[in-house]
Protein backbone atom coordinates (compact mmCIF):
# COMPACT_ATOMS: atom_id res chain seq x y z
CA UNK A 1 0.00 0.00 0.00
CA UNK A 2 2.45 2.52 -0.86
CA UNK A 3 1.67 6.07 -1.26
CA UNK A 4 3.63 8.25 -2.83
CA UNK A 5 5.25 11.09 -0.42
CA UNK A 6 4.48 14.98 0.31
CA UNK A 7 6.24 17.78 -0.02
CA UNK A 8 5.95 17.74 3.85
CA UNK A 9 7.52 14.73 4.76
CA UNK A 10 11.17 15.73 4.23
CA UNK A 11 10.37 18.52 7.23
CA UNK A 12 8.88 15.88 9.57
CA UNK A 13 11.42 13.22 9.02
CA UNK A 14 14.36 15.72 9.66
CA UNK A 15 12.22 16.25 12.88
CA UNK A 16 12.25 12.37 13.52
CA UNK A 17 16.03 12.40 12.79
CA UNK A 18 16.56 14.63 15.75
CA UNK A 19 14.89 12.30 17.57
CA UNK A 20 17.35 9.83 16.78
CA UNK A 21 20.26 11.92 17.55
CA UNK A 22 18.55 12.18 21.38
CA UNK A 23 18.73 8.17 20.98
CA UNK A 24 22.48 8.13 19.86
CA UNK A 25 23.21 10.48 22.81
CA UNK A 26 21.52 8.33 25.67
CA UNK A 27 23.08 5.38 24.33
CA UNK A 28 20.34 3.66 22.36
CA UNK A 29 19.99 2.76 18.65
CA UNK A 30 19.22 6.06 16.73
CA UNK A 31 15.45 5.52 15.81
CA UNK A 32 13.43 8.62 16.57
CA UNK A 33 9.62 9.48 15.73
CA UNK A 34 7.24 11.93 15.43
CA UNK A 35 3.60 11.78 15.22
CA UNK A 36 1.93 14.48 13.08
CA UNK A 37 -1.77 15.79 13.16
CA UNK A 38 -3.38 18.39 10.17
CA UNK A 39 0.56 19.71 9.85
CA UNK A 40 1.37 19.73 13.57
CA UNK A 41 3.61 17.62 15.16
CA UNK A 42 1.99 16.21 18.68
CA UNK A 43 4.38 14.04 19.74
CA UNK A 44 7.72 12.54 19.63
CA UNK A 45 10.21 9.78 20.93
CA UNK A 46 13.20 7.82 20.33
CA UNK A 47 14.64 4.76 21.17
CA UNK A 48 14.81 3.90 25.27
CA UNK A 49 14.55 0.27 25.74
CA UNK A 50 18.16 0.40 27.40
CA UNK A 51 17.08 3.58 29.70
CA UNK A 52 13.66 2.40 30.59
CA UNK A 53 14.75 -1.31 30.98
CA UNK A 54 11.38 -1.89 28.50
CA UNK A 55 11.52 -3.71 25.45
CA UNK A 56 8.63 -1.94 24.57
CA UNK A 57 10.33 1.41 24.66
CA UNK A 58 10.84 1.67 20.90
CA UNK A 59 10.80 4.96 19.02
CA UNK A 60 7.50 4.48 17.45
CA UNK A 61 5.88 2.79 20.62
CA UNK A 62 7.01 6.08 22.69
CA UNK A 63 5.27 8.52 20.00
CA UNK A 64 2.31 6.55 20.06
CA UNK A 65 2.08 6.43 23.74
CA UNK A 66 2.83 10.34 23.87
CA UNK A 67 0.03 11.28 21.17
CA UNK A 68 -2.27 9.53 22.66
CA UNK A 69 -1.70 11.12 25.94
CA UNK A 70 -2.33 14.23 24.15
CA UNK A 71 -5.30 13.68 22.03
CA UNK A 72 -7.10 11.65 25.12
CA UNK A 73 -7.98 8.45 22.68
CA UNK A 74 -6.11 5.26 21.94
CA UNK A 75 -7.19 5.47 18.54
CA UNK A 76 -5.29 8.19 16.38
CA UNK A 77 -7.50 8.96 13.22
CA UNK A 78 -5.78 11.33 10.63
CA UNK A 79 -2.38 11.05 12.69
CA UNK A 80 0.94 9.99 10.67
CA UNK A 81 3.45 8.97 12.48
CA UNK A 82 6.94 9.28 11.15
CA UNK A 83 10.52 6.92 12.03
CA UNK A 84 13.71 6.79 10.52
CA UNK A 85 13.95 3.07 10.51
CA UNK A 86 11.27 0.74 8.96
CA UNK A 87 9.10 -0.29 11.84
CA UNK A 88 9.25 -3.79 13.53
CA UNK A 89 6.21 -6.39 14.04
CA UNK A 90 5.34 -4.92 17.60
CA UNK A 91 5.14 -1.56 16.27
CA UNK A 92 3.63 -1.99 12.99
CA UNK A 93 0.83 -3.68 15.36
CA UNK A 94 0.89 -0.87 17.95
CA UNK A 95 0.47 1.56 14.08
CA UNK A 96 -2.35 -0.38 13.36
CA UNK A 97 -4.28 -0.14 16.25
CA UNK A 98 -4.11 3.20 16.99
CA UNK A 99 -5.84 3.52 13.13
CA UNK A 100 -2.62 5.74 11.95
CA UNK A 101 -3.84 7.32 8.68
CA UNK A 102 0.21 6.95 7.45
CA UNK A 103 3.34 5.67 8.18
CA UNK A 104 6.60 7.46 6.88
CA UNK A 105 9.99 5.76 7.52
CA UNK A 106 13.63 6.71 6.21
CA UNK A 107 16.32 3.15 6.10
CA UNK A 108 14.73 0.14 5.15
CA UNK A 109 15.48 -2.67 7.50
CA UNK A 110 16.46 -5.83 6.21
CA UNK A 111 16.50 -8.11 9.57
CA UNK A 112 13.08 -7.25 11.21
CA UNK A 113 11.21 -4.36 9.06
CA UNK A 114 7.47 -5.26 8.21
CA UNK A 115 6.98 -2.90 5.74
CA UNK A 116 8.16 -5.36 2.93
CA UNK A 117 12.16 -5.98 4.12
CA UNK A 118 10.98 -9.36 5.31
CA UNK A 119 7.20 -8.99 5.52
CA UNK A 120 4.56 -6.22 4.82
CA UNK A 121 2.18 -6.66 7.35
CA UNK A 122 0.13 -2.96 5.75
CA UNK A 123 -0.33 -5.02 3.19
CA UNK A 124 -2.59 -7.81 4.20
CA UNK A 125 -6.08 -7.78 3.03
CA UNK A 126 -7.46 -9.51 5.80
CA UNK A 127 -6.58 -7.16 8.75
CA UNK A 128 -9.42 -4.38 9.13
CA UNK A 129 -7.58 -1.27 8.81
CA UNK A 130 -5.05 -0.30 6.33
CA UNK A 131 -2.55 2.39 6.71
CA UNK A 132 -0.37 4.17 3.87
CA UNK A 133 3.24 3.44 4.10
CA UNK A 134 5.83 5.43 2.55
CA UNK A 135 9.63 4.61 2.96
CA UNK A 136 12.75 5.90 2.02
CA UNK A 137 12.02 9.75 2.89
CA UNK A 138 15.82 10.36 3.74
CA UNK A 139 16.72 6.91 4.03
CA UNK A 140 20.11 8.23 3.40
CA UNK A 141 20.74 10.28 5.93
CA UNK A 142 18.78 7.65 8.46
CA UNK A 143 21.03 4.83 7.30
CA UNK A 144 24.21 7.01 7.72
CA UNK A 145 23.21 7.61 11.57
CA UNK A 146 22.54 3.96 11.68
CA UNK A 147 26.02 2.94 10.46
CA UNK A 148 27.48 5.45 12.42
CA UNK A 149 26.49 4.33 15.61
CA UNK A 150 26.83 0.73 15.30
CA UNK A 151 30.61 1.69 13.94
CA UNK A 152 31.49 3.73 16.86
CA UNK A 153 29.87 0.28 19.35
CA UNK A 154 32.34 -1.95 17.40
CA UNK A 155 35.33 0.30 17.47
CA UNK A 156 34.69 0.25 21.22
CA UNK A 157 34.69 -3.14 21.79
CA UNK A 158 37.97 -3.27 19.58
CA UNK A 159 39.67 -0.24 21.85
CA UNK A 160 42.43 -1.73 24.27
CA UNK A 161 41.12 -1.50 27.85
CA UNK A 162 42.69 0.79 30.13
CA UNK A 163 44.45 -1.15 32.18
CA UNK A 164 43.35 -1.73 35.77
CA UNK A 165 44.93 0.20 38.33
CA UNK A 166 47.39 -2.28 40.48
CA UNK A 167 45.84 -3.38 43.56
CA UNK A 168 47.31 -1.73 46.89
CA UNK A 169 47.51 -4.40 49.49
CA UNK A 170 46.03 -3.32 52.71
CA UNK A 171 47.32 -2.05 55.79
CA UNK A 172 48.35 -5.21 58.00
CA UNK A 173 46.18 -4.68 61.05
CA UNK A 174 47.79 -4.12 64.16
Amino acid sequence: MDAPPTPADETYMGLALQEARKAWRAGEVPVGAVVVKDGEVIAAGFNQPIGRHDPTAHAEIVALRAAADKLGNYRLPGCELYVTLEPCAMCSGAMMHARLARVVYAAPDPKTGVCGSILDLFALEQLNHHTAVVGGVLADEAATMLKGFFAERRAARKAPQEPAAPEVPEAPER
